[in-house]
């Protein structure tokens, strides 16, 4: 179990690492291989739509063929993936590679979860797992964020992608030491070929429509084009899986309120959360003057907070329940965003702007991973688990990029084309509000959808019919963060998402 543990946390931390790591490296990646300012840009995009695209069937394959075949395949892809990468010497390569990365990555978050979900007794074994799995992916972030100057200066932009060829040695190592897995579905159990290829079709075509947002407008041609087919597709896959026997989502999964209610709150959370820290850093180092290295290091306290935030769920979830335990915690977070809005001025500091609103923020979120898992895996036979981290997963993705696709138009709308710090500010203070409105909504959410505990009695454990105490579940912290606006990328590489740069915010 242990090293199971170890090989979970080690994927959590490498995938949290690779959302934040490239930006700093992005006019490196220029100047060393030619790129165009717009080819540059798919450095990021490119690992963000393979992502995203991937992971409902990601998930899936981990169903069909087991969670150790998935796991050691998508730690190999990624490591070759990295190693390529690092030694390109055209952008096709370097783009090659980084889409190779994002297909790897998205075998890799669903399965790490499935196998928490699955080898952990529920209760405070699990309760420990999930919250250690939240330590990791704050500390990804954080170490991305100072690790990709460190590498950057020290070694180039080539260091920056080999940097996951010893995670992913140490990673497989320890996959081989890990007892038994979950194995694969039953013989009957086939590959939904048809709603794979919708899905991923749809959500690629949905997050490049969103990402896509920073140089088109919501009302261009290519923007309603790209949203519009995605919604054609993802129609049409939600048609295809009300018919087939083998589905690769199966419909009947949504329609338990806890499952339904995790993916929403999880969508909400990652809107808010994504869209606050992208204008955090913004704030910091267009108006408050920080360097990329300084930015970075402000953002070590929500990285700290996230953990107490952990530590205080595993220890209280199974007195305080899913429900009020998600609620609590959306709540704190939807504050401490709100704390960003209050204090976001032209003379701030750290002491006034950063450090209060980002322990109080990241305290609500570090205390959302366990419940949030909880309420996800609830009722999930182990034939399913990777189909629900996948959709979880999903959530996350989809989430983060419509949550800064609105919020960047929201705070252009206020700042207009100005470039003024006040101007700025104000722009990124009404964004800071609209992001506490959606963690405030994912909370009133929980409160509202979720059963009351005593209303449900016991959680049963997935696939077991084992009575549980409510800390049992897997939580979704991966995916990918905002995509990156290359010629803005070394001034806002401070945050813990991809700091992505909208030209509409301050052009």
């Amino acid at each position: 179990m242990r090293w199971l543990l170890l090989v979970a946390l080690t994927v959590q931390f490498m995938v949290a690492l690779d959302m934040s790591v490239v930006n700093v490296a992005l006019p490196d990646m220029r100047a060393g291989l030619g790129f165009t300012p717009q080819g540059l840009l798919w450095v990021v995009n490119a690992y963000a739509l393979a992502f995203g695209g991937l992971l409902m069937l990601g998930g899936r394959l981990a169903d069909l063929l087991g969670s150790r075949p998935v796991l050691i395949g998508g730690l190999v892809l990624f490591g070759a993936a990295s190693l390529a990468g690092g030694f390109a010497g055209s952008p096709g390569v370097l783009l090659a590679a980084r889409a190779v990365q994002g297909v790897g990555a998205a075998a890799l978050a669903p399965v790490a979860f499935a196998l928490i979900a699955i080898a952990f007794p529920a209760g405070p074994a699990r309760s420990r797992a999930l919250g250690l799995w939240g330590m990791a992916g704050a500390a990804g972030g954080a170490v991305g964020v100072l690790a990709g100057g460190v590498l950057t200066d020290a070694a180039g932009w080539r260091a920056v992608m080999l940097v996951n060829v010893p995670i992913v040695a140490f990673a497989l190592f320890a996959s081989l030491r890990t007892g038994p897995t979950a194995g694969p579905a039953g013989a009957g159990a086939r590959l939904d070929v048809a709603g794979a290829l919708l899905a991923t079709c749809g959500t690629t075509l949905l997050v490049l429509g969103l990402v896509g947002t920073s140089a088109h407008p919501w009302g261009s041609v290519r923007t309603v084009a790209t949203l519009g087919a995605a919604a054609v597709l993802l129609a049409a896959f939600v048609a295809v899986e009300r018919r087939t026997a083998h589905p690769l989502l199966r419909p009947g999964l949504l329609r338990g309120r806890p499952v339904l209610t995790a993916n929403l709150f999880c969508l909400l959370l990652s809107s808010g959360q994504f869209a606050a820290f992208y204008f955090v850093s913004l704030c910091l180092q267009q108006v408050l003057g920080y360097g990329p290295t300084a930015a970075g290091f402000a953002f070590l306290p929500f990285s700290a907070g996230v953990v107490a935030g952990s530590v205080i769920a595993t220890r209280t979830v199974a007195a305080l329940g899913t429900r009020r335990l998600l609620a609590l915690g959306g709540t704190l977070a939807a504050l401490g965003i709100a704390g960003f809005a209050v204090t976001a001025r032209t003379d701030g500091s750290f002491l006034t702007f950063v450090l209060g609103p980002s322990l109080v923020s990241a305290l609500g979120i570090g205390m959302c991973f366990v419940p949030l898992g909880t309420a996800a895996t609830t009722d999930v036979v182990p034939g399913e688990t990777g189909m629900a981290s996948g959709l979880l997963n999903s959530s996350r993705q989809v989430g983060g990029s419509l949550g800064l696709a609105v919020l960047v138009t929201v705070a252009a709308q206020v700042s207009g084309d100005s470039n003024r710090p006040a101007d700025l500010v104000s722009g990124y203070a009404t964004a800071f509000w609209a992001a506490a409105g959606l963690l405030a909504a994912g909370a009133l959410a929980a409160l509202v959808l979720l059963p009351r505990e005593r209303e449900t009695g016991a959680v049963t454990t997935p696939g077991t019919g084992a009575e549980a105490t409510p800390g049992a579940g897997a939580a979704a912290t991966s995916g990918t963060g905002p995509v990156a606006d290359p010629e803005n990328s070394q001034k806002n590489s401070g945050g813990s998402v991809d700091p992505a740069v909208s030209r509409s915010t301050h052009r």
